[in-house]
């Protein structure tokens, strides 16, 4: 059984393991911030500020059995202000022809952008390698909380919700497009950049080229990275386009890793929702259930959901098995959300 919560206190020691696993922006192998990370998000849940952007809200992955945390998800309630603003580069194309001669071309540009009232962010997701491919698709779930917890608490996100993914790599964990572009303005290897942007991003507005960079002139390598993804990050890609995000045609101005959106309304789970009265109902069929994500009261977390089967009545009322109620110490009756996992 996998339950997936609000982050606390003592998940310290199990991020930072999961932290070591991947290098994440959101997720820095550094148990200092790790820590930092976890009050605020707890404060967030609990007395989310008017100012977004100061709220972060981390969702862990554990199993029920063991208490091993084996994976986190965030949100980030608003990404990019006037201090620190969303950058991004628009991937364009302009068209170049000569009369005289009798030639045009079509040229793909890079051009720097920022946004100073971002949107919200999901990102930070990270499994334990070994709980992969798992028949429980514990990566789904922990994307799709996210959603969860957005639909009963919708003043607390942006009207669209954003995602950066992760593009190709190389061998030794470089972008193309640094190698190409990054490294010639700000002298320095792509992770020194990338640590030093999460506390100081004055840099790349002032050191990055502000006209138009064209593609023709990058080598192929870092030419056919950009807006594309890495093997391990296509099932995400797949996911996001299956619920309604659409990538943007902007990219990450360090790795050219694509961002892709979708307004909050639209998303397809958020759409498709279940509300009702959770009643125990003694009997249950199992043959007229639908597979969910569900969130339900929890005296010791300030969110709780799992995955499980939901029989729904046509009386406003939702039932499930009431021993997984027992085991889980879930009461009835209590009105509850649940958004499709199937």
């Amino acid at each position: 059984m996998y339950i997936l919560r609000s982050v606390k206190t003592d998940d310290l020691k199990d991020l930072f393991k999961l932290s070591n696993l991947m290098t994440f922006i959101n997720l820095p192998p550094d148990e200092e911030l790790i820590s930092k990370k976890i009050s605020s998000s707890m404060k967030s849940f609990k007395n989310p500020s008017k100012r977004l952007w100061e709220n972060y809200y981390i969702f862990v992955l554990e199993d029920h059995n063991s208490g091993d945390i084996l994976g986190v998800s965030m949100i980030h309630a608003q990404h990019g202000t006037e201090n620190e603003p969303h950058f991004f580069l628009t991937v364009g194309q302009e068209a170049k022809f000569s009369q005289t001669i009798n030639t045009g071309f079509v040229h793909g540009t890079l051009k720097l952008g920022l946004d100073t009232n971002g949107p919200t962010e999901i990102g930070g997701l990270i499994l334990s390698p070994e709980f992969r491919g798992h028949p429980e698709k514990l990566g789904k779930q922990l994307s799709f909380v996210r959603f969860l917890y957005m639909i009963n608490n919708t003043d607390r996100f942006k009207p669209m919700i954003h995602s950066e993914l992760m593009p190709p790599l190389d061998r030794n964990g470089n972008s193309p497009l640094w190698e190409a572009v990054g490294r010639r303005f700000f002298n320095m290897n792509y992770h020194e950049a990338d640590v030093l942007s999460r506390n100081n991003k004055e840099f790349i507005l002032s050191l990055f080229p502000s006209e138009n960079i064209y593609q023709t002139l990058l080598p192929m390598e870092a030419r056919e990275s950009i807006g594309k993804v890495g093997k391990e990050t296509e099932p995400v890609k797949r996911m996001l386009e299956n619920i309604g995000f659409k990538y943007t045609c902007e990219v990450d101005p360090f790795d050219g890793g694509p961002h892709y959106r979708c307004p909050l309304k639209d998303i397809r789970p958020i759409k498709e929702r279940i509300t009702g009265q959770l009643i125990d109902k003694g009997t249950f069929n199992p043959s007229k259930t639908r597979e969910v994500l569900i969130s339900v009261e929890n005296v010791d977390y300030d969110f709780f959901a799992f995955k499980t089967l939901l029989e729904i009545h046509g009386d406003g009322q939702v039932s499930m098995d009431s021993n997984l109620m027992k085991t889980l110490g879930i009461k009835s009756p209590q009105k509850v959300t649940a958004i499709p996992f199937s």
